[in-house]
């Protein structure tokens, strides 16, 4: 699997993010990070993100993880058919429910196996796919919760990398002040951490 990361929106390496677009250029936008946020606001991000995603070069579509809850193996047959996902950004735990609900943290990780497939991202979509979130209660709300399933947070990761993610470092964000603490706790505490500021972005072939 192939990784675009960026701290915000679509970062400063779009030629890159172009060069890299699968062969199956079908990519589902996935915006359930923002489910306990303004929906006209949320639904706003998710119509101009599709939009640039299509000016990129690909073929977006809306993938709405509420509309799999219990339902692994539709949600697995659907993004069997894509070529990659853009995870956009909000709420880490918000999104880390979704995922559990739907089943997509076993299906992310069959289709990690595959070489063109790509994962691509921004803040919260890409903070999940460390492997513990515990770090990030002081900048995300961990009790924050949209879905009636869901009582408690769950503070695993998707585990594909060690370290925390810290997005929004040093930036002109609402969140780079808690960004800020939220490194220091990590610091205090002896745990590994990645800081991008708005603009950088991580890609991994």
């Amino acid at each position: 699997m192939k990784y675009y990361l960026s701290s915000y929106k679509f970062g400063n390496d779009l030629e890159k993010l172009k060069s890299i677009i699968p062969k199956n250029n079908k990519i589902g936008h996935i915006n359930n990070a923002r489910d306990s946020s303004d929906i006209d606001r949320s639904k706003k991000s998710q119509t101009d993100e599709i939009e640039q995603l299509n000016q990129l070069g690909f073929a977006a579509e809306v993938i709405n993880l509420k509309d799999y809850f219990n339902r692994k193996e539709d949600l697995r047959k659907k993004l069997n058919s894509l070529g990659g996902l853009w995870v956009a950004g909000g709420n880490t735990f918000v999104l880390r429910q979704a995922m559990h609900l739907s089943g997509f943290d076993v299906v992310i990780k069959e289709l990690s196996k595959k070489d063109d497939f790509l994962y691509a991202g921004y803040s919260a979509g890409v903070c999940v796919l460390s492997k513990s979130l515990k770090s990030l209660f002081i900048v995300d709300k961990p009790y924050s919760f949209p879905y009636p399933e869901m009582n408690e947070p769950i503070w695993e990761g998707l585990g594909f990398f060690d370290y925390d993610f810290m997005p929004h470092y040093d930036s002109d964000h609402s969140e780079s002040e808690d960004i800020g603490k939220t490194i220091n706790y990590c610091i205090e505490n002896k745990i590994l951490f990645k800081a991008i500021r708005d603009g950088d972005v991580i890609i991994i072939e």
